[in-house]
């Protein structure tokens, strides 16, 4: 039987529409971008005849002679893959569009589905969106040349100008008809491993909210807190209706008949979406069966505000990301923003950014990896035979900007990025190091290293201890594998992978993650103890950003490493509010703490913001930057005045100084202005606290509020052994349960086609089907609504090998990739409603 592939799947499924992209030029949206790149699906689209990969929404007049070098026919059509609304992305295709006015045949591939189109609420189009679309953009098309001045077009073929008959007859054939046509493709997700597997970032799907803003929401972009009441049909947040659709497709594509388990009020809701787009059609099919467990993420919010030992984690958040290509403003424009904010959050793309420059410096590496860049140059600064001044002046003022970056920067020409695909013999780079921890992910990328150095035939003159892994030796291998440009192309797999390694290993970054570890191992000691303690270790944590502050704000560059900033103690607090929660429950709207506790960390965090206004990207202190930021200056302006005014000289009180005394009172009118001022932003800064802890008494409330936490089987306990001083996550506790075939409150089980046929009908004869288990499957995809991270992964995977169950196969999902930074952000930063 074949093993459950889900890059395999996508890969087959761009093979499947071979006809329809051969001899085009591709254009990517951002989403499609990350999701194709995290496939390893470039080289099977120029394998199948693409002539082109582009981006859609960066589209320029550079495109048009991408393939300049071609020999085949002139370009005649335009493929465009999407995973966002064909609405959204109109004004794009409509631009590309009149780039290559040669194209008769405009064919998008979209990830949203005609019935999803439909059900979306800033959709215009309807049940027939596909159809209607057609029409829509060749009618806007041909408004589109009509408007322009078709006798100045000069079209080129081959890098070539065309005779004047030849341009005579385009110019005839300028106003044929277009022909466009849409097709659903489902599989635009990314794998981070043939196994697991995210949304992409600036795709639709991940970006569609998922809670409406009221009493139990805890953000856009997490699911509502469940309390057993599920939201009326019209009140269903766009999240649901979307994710449903492609668990539904992802099924289908994947010839998997889902039998569907949900633990949560949205993860319910999406089951029975999902039930109810089964239909009889289906039962005949031979399908392989599966278990579909949808859990929400509102039910477990501490590990992903956790930093546990993990590799790919570390990895994940120490590097930086690749610039988000799209803002919805930007998309719908301002005039509809307050309605976008329902409908829309944006996430961090999940591309990272390797620079690989700053490991790879210029003498370290042949002189051939930069000789292209020259080469490519004089090629742009010759090429004046023909008039098209704008395409040359693009391609040498990008030709100059590349000259001008340094060779260090964030995106320079060796920036890198992690791709699932790349492997080492057989083996995905992120797969492996997915099911290790940091130590032994670390030993294992340097054993690639080295393995791949023998194969190279390169020696490295490095001490190596077995056991250990030091930056020293890792870069040192990487360079030596970098030397040849033939080397590092091919294995630009292991470079990449033990980069993102090095990196993650750095001490700055290495001894941030280890300062969370340690401090969230006294938040889980301390919570074992007095609500009086925790609420002391919180109030430690933000004073000590208040020093921090202190530091920086006297011109220390850098910061000593291993201190945690006022973002990172917010953080913090989050964790010591879930766990105070856990262990000091309440049974009313007030927090875990008395008041006098709570009292005393409200007024430390006024403190704090006050030395650190840089903390104002936070939501709930937005609009106070200004203020906050005018308020420092004056009080460091006052502090350096101060020690003058204290040495007083007899010739402050000469006769010239008497007659300032009669401005004594515009003096005292200053300073009262001063203080009125210092007065509101004080109380309108207390007012923000006081909202922010009204919402942290909902995080510490969400054992009592979530019914399958309840009774006490799934949540955290505080082991400090090992790494699991916070407990298990989520994931391994229900998968530990499941497959030892206990019960689980509040695992509910939605019926299968088959069996609702057996209700419905077969079932009067006696022929009923007992209630399936979710053990009982060889194939199990848990898909986790509102995210995943790499320590959850890793215990899901424990948990099913203590098990003792090597024939099952588990897939893990979820609508993103999360980092305790994205846990922030959810929270408390843009994508809250804190």
């Amino acid at each position: 039987m074949a093993v459950v592939d889900v890059t395999k799947s996508c890969i087959d499924s761009i093979r499947q529409v071979a006809e329809h992209i051969e001899g085009a030029i591709v254009y990517l949206d951002a989403g499609s971008t990350e999701s194709f790149q995290f496939l390893g699906a470039y080289p099977a689209l120029l394998d199948l005849g693409v002539r082109a990969i582009c981006s859609l929404e960066n589209a320029c007049s550079l495109d048009a002679v991408v393939d300049w070098n071609s020999c085949s026919d002139p370009l005649g059509k335009l493929v465009v893959f999407t995973s966002r609304l064909l609405s959204d992305v109109h004004r794009y295709i409509l631009r590309c569009l009149s780039t290559h006015q040669v194209v008769r045949h405009c064919i998008v591939f979209t990830s949203i589905s005609e019935i999803a189109h439909s059900a979306f609420p800033d959709s215009p189009l309807g049940p027939d969106a596909y159809h209607e679309y057609e029409s829509l953009l060749v009618q806007d098309y041909e408004e589109l040349i009509k408007k322009s001045d078709v006798s100045h077009l000069k079209v080129s073929s081959n890098g070539r100008d065309l005779s004047e008959d030849t341009r005579l007859d385009y110019i005839q054939d300028a106003g044929a008809k277009l022909i466009v046509s849409v097709h659903h493709f489902p599989m635009i997700l990314s794998p981070i491993s043939p196994r697991v597997f995210v949304l992409p970032s600036e795709g639709l799907v991940a970006e569609a909210c998922l809670s409406t803003e009221h009493e139990d929401s805890i953000s856009p972009g997490l699911p509502p807190l469940s309390t057993g009441v599920l939201s009326d049909a019209d009140d269903v947040p766009p999240g649901v209706t979307l994710t449903a659709h492609f668990l539904y497709d992802l099924a289908t594509k994947m010839d998997l008949k889902m039998e569907i388990f949900s633990l949560g009020d949205m993860s319910k809701a999406i089951g029975k979406v999902l039930t109810n787009m089964s239909s009889l059609y289906d039962v005949g099919r031979r399908k392989r069966s599966a278990g579909l467990l949808l859990i929400d993420r509102s039910l477990d919010l501490l590990t992903p505000c956790c930093h546990g030992d993990s590799l790919v984690d570390r990895i994940f958040s120490s590097l930086p990301r690749r610039n988000r290509t799209t803002s919805h403003a930007q998309v719908k424009g301002s005039g509809t923003q307050l309605k976008l904010e329902s409908s829309y959050m944006q996430r961090a793309p999940l591309d990272i950014q390797i620079p690989l420059g700053k490991i790879l410096n210029e003498e370290d590496c042949d002189t051939d990896n930069f000789r292209l860049i020259e080469n490519v140059e004089s090629f742009l600064r010759g090429w004046h035979s023909s008039n098209s001044d704008s395409q040359i002046a693009d391609l040498v003022n990008l030709s100059e900007k590349i000259h001008e970056k340094p060779l260090d920067s964030d995106i320079d020409i060796l920036t890198g990025s992690l791709v699932s695909s790349e492997n080492f013999r057989g083996t995905p780079f992120l797969e492996a190091i997915l099911d290790r921890r940091t130590k032994d992910g670390a030993l294992l990328v340097k054993k690639w290293l080295q393995e791949t150095l023998r194969r190279e035939n390169v020696n490295v003159n490095v001490k190596s201890r077995p056991g250990l892994v030091t930056r020293e030796e890792l870069q040192a291998m990487i360079k030596a594998l970098s030397k040849r440009q033939s080397s590092l192309v091919r294995n630009k797999g292991v470079i990449q992978i033990a980069s993102a390694t090095l990196f993650a290993l750095e001490e700055p970054n290495y001894a941030k993650w280890d300062a969370f570890i340690s401090a969230e191992k006294i938040l889980g000691a301390s919570s074992q103890e007095t609500s009086q303690s925790l609420a002391a270790q919180i109030g430690d944590l933000i004073n000590q950003s208040v020093l921090l502050g202190s530091h920086g704000n006297k011109g220390k560059k850098e910061l000593p490493q291993g201190v945690l900033s006022l973002q990172d103690a917010l953080l913090l607090m989050i964790v010591g509010y879930i766990l105070a929660g856990e262990n000091f429950p309440t049974s009313g709207s007030d927090g875990p703490f008395s008041w006098q506790e709570e009292h005393l960390l409200k007024e430390a965090l006024i403190d704090a913001i006050l030395e650190n206004p840089s903390v104002t990207n936070l939501k709930f202190l937005r609009g106070l930057k200004e203020d906050l930021e005018a308020n420092l200056r004056r009080l460091k302006s006052e502090e350096t005045t101060e020690e003058p005014s204290k040495q007083l000289d007899i010739d402050d009180f000469d006769d010239d100084q008497w007659g300032k005394w009669g401005d004594e009172d515009a003096d005292d009118d200053n300073k009262n202005e001063q203080v009125y001022g210092d007065m509101q932003l004080k109380l309108e800064l207390r007012d923000r606290v006081d909202s922010l802890f009204k919402f942290l008494h909902k995080l510490s409330n969400l054992k009592r509020k979530n019914i399958p936490l309840r009774d006490g089987s799934l949540t955290m306990e505080n082991n400090l052994s090992d790494d699991s001083y916070i407990g298990k996550g989520i994931l391994y506790k229900l998968l530990t349960r499941v497959l030892s075939k206990l019960d689980v409150p509040g695992l509910e089980y939605h019926s299968s086609t088959v069996g609702r046929l057996f209700k419905s009908g077969f079932g009067r004869f006696g022929l009923g089907q007992a209630k399936p288990s979710l053990a009982d499957q060889n194939v199990i995809l848990v898909f986790v609504i509102g995210g995943i991270n790499g320590l959850e992964v890793r215990e899901a995977q424990e948990a099913l090998s203590e098990s003792g169950r090597p024939d099952i196969e588990l897939l893990v999902g979820g609508t993103s990739f999360l980092t305790p930074n994205d846990m922030l952000d959810l929270l408390l930063g843009n994508s809250s409603y804190t």
